[in-house]
């Protein structure tokens, strides 16, 4: 089982083709979203024994994302309730289709989560990342998580999916993102992630990262790999709608085909070859490009690929 951790919230994205009446506002379509909760609709959807582990509110946005979930098959026996109101995301969408965000997310339900028991004995991997690693008080335990699991051997991914809005100290969280490395077996970021956090694959890659997955939105994927190996695949190409949910995507492909490949360790990355790793990437790619054809985080199923 590969559980994912992290927050779960409503995108509000404007609606497609609908132009705004003249001096009024665009109307905006409510969407389940949130990095790990699309990471784990995602894996739930391609077939992968997925748990989700956030805490969600109990209004009617967050009844709407547990019901994603469960439509999914992903396993909800991780999730803690709470009456707080659920985190909004209101998407700003570009014109070649990218998303920048606006939050509201002061007293909502995720952002008082707490450390959990151990995770089930058959947790394979843990995948955490994002919003959930910026707000707290829950983002120290969502840290916890991150090194309590690693500790006892679990394949841990980290997407830290940087919403520069939400960070009131870029210094303090990029020193928080620098100390969370030695327990990452795979980091996965944007070029944008990257720029933002001042470094480069080759540096965390020294820090405890086997290996580090690089998107860059229409160049593809690129992975610098153990032993100092780089590969790289192009995107996919399709007509874009827009981008949410696009990098979830790919850390759930990842995951998935890692999992298929009983490669969940870091001996298991570092038995991945060049083939292996384009075979991978390339997979990933494909996945994400079919999220990109459609509006909001909509990631495909087997039979879409």
């Amino acid at each position: 089982m590969i559980v994912v951790a992290g927050e779960a919230l409503i995108d509000l994205v404007p609606a497609p083709n609908s132009p705004s009446p003249e001096g009024g506002l665009p109307p905006l379509l409510p969407r389940r979203g949130g990095g790990p909760y699309n990471t784990a609709l995602a894996l739930g959807r391609l077939g992968t024994p997925t748990a989700f582990c956030s805490r969600v509110s109990t209004d009617g946005f967050g009844e709407a994302l547990l019901a994603g979930l469960r439509a999914a098959g992903v396993d909800l026996s991780l999730v803690a309730r709470g009456p707080e109101p659920t985190t909004l995301a209101v998407a700003d969408l570009a014109a070649d289709g990218g998303a920048g965000y606006r939050f509201y997310a002061q007293g909502t339900a995720d952002r008082l989560f707490e450390l959990p028991p151990a995770l089930p004995a058959a947790t394979s991997a843990l995948s955490v990342g994002t919003c959930s690693l910026v707000l707290d008080p829950g983002a120290d335990a969502y840290a916890a998580l991150l090194r309590r699991e690693a500790a006892r051997g679990v394949f841990t991914l980290l997407d830290p999916n940087i919403r520069p809005g939400l960070i009131p100290d870029p210094d303090g969280y990029r020193a928080r993102f620098r100390s969370w490395l030695p327990d990452v077996c795979l980091l996965k970021l944007s070029e944008e992630d990257a720029r933002w956090l001042g470094g480069t694959p080759e540096e965390w890659l020294k820090e405890g990262p086997q290996a580090v997955v690089l998107t860059r939105g229409a160049d593809g994927l690129t992975v610098y790999a153990p032993g100092g190996a780089v590969h790289s695949v192009p995107a996919g190409r399709v007509r874009v709608a827009d981008t949410i949910g696009a990098g979830d995507t790919v850390n759930a492909a990842l995951l998935h085909r890692l999992a298929q490949a009983d490669a969940l360790s870091r001996p298991g990355l570092a038995a991945l070859d060049a083939h292996d790793w384009r075979a991978l990437l390339t997979f990933a790619a494909h996945a994400a490009a079919l999220t990109c054809s459609r509006t909001g985080a909509e990631p495909p199923f087997p039979t879409d690929l």
